[in-house]
């Protein structure tokens, strides 16, 4: 069957922490160990209920700022200090721009409430028919339901449908639908494997 849909995840291949070195330098301020802060902003219970958009991103970052024992006033720099090893893949996204047309693109981001405003100030909103936000959705990947909300909004079905994660776990997620998967190790070798799909 024809391919008519390309979705893929945002952190760890649309945005990726390139640098860590801004984030291992904000936990040995804080006297942490970099995958404990990690698992503090991604992997707590706070971290989890914003993924599915059961408490909002503040409520998460003022949650944290709790866990870390830091007044609300340091917040913002906290949470820059955290991201400042990100980068935005523009070279990515000049090629998703390009599948537009021809194929449907799309986002499935298992993300907080916040993530469409990140995207649409970094202005790439552009790249993607549609951005299917686990925060917005009220599922998150590995889950099938995350899946079929994206295949209905895009109207194909799971044999015309191809996505790439940085998660193996999402990966299988996705193959279980019947979407076919690529596993996201770099940008050359993912868009080389993608291609040859296309």
């Amino acid at each position: 069957m024809t391919l008519r849909a390309v979705f893929f995840d945002l952190c760890g291949v649309v945005v990726r922490t390139e640098f860590q070195v801004p984030r291992q330098l904000l936990a040995d301020r804080l006297g942490m160990e970099y995958e404990d802060l990690n698992r503090i902003v991604f992997d707590s219970d706070s971290g989890q209920k914003a993924t599915i958009g059961q408490i909002s991103s503040e409520e998460h970052w003022n949650a944290i700022m709790k866990r870390l024992k830091r007044p609300a006033s340091e917040l913002p720099s906290i949470r820059q200090e955290f991201f400042a090893g990100d980068i935005v893949d523009r070279t990515l996204l000049d090629y998703i721009r390009s599948l537009r047309g021809k194929y449907k693109t799309g986002l499935i981001s298992n993300a907080w409430g916040d993530l469409r405003d990140f995207i649409v100030r970094e202005k790439f909103d552009d790249a993607f028919d549609r951005m299917i936000i686990s925060a917005e959705v009220g599922a998150a990947k590995p889950e099938a339901r995350i899946f079929q909300i994206a295949l209905e909004q895009f109207g194909v079905s799971p044999k015309e449908a191809v996505f790439v994660d940085d998660f193996l776990i999402n990966i299988e997620g996705c193959e279980k639908v019947g979407i076919q998967g690529i596993h996201f190790k770099d940008p050359e070798s993912a868009l080389q494997q993608l291609k040859q799909l296309l």
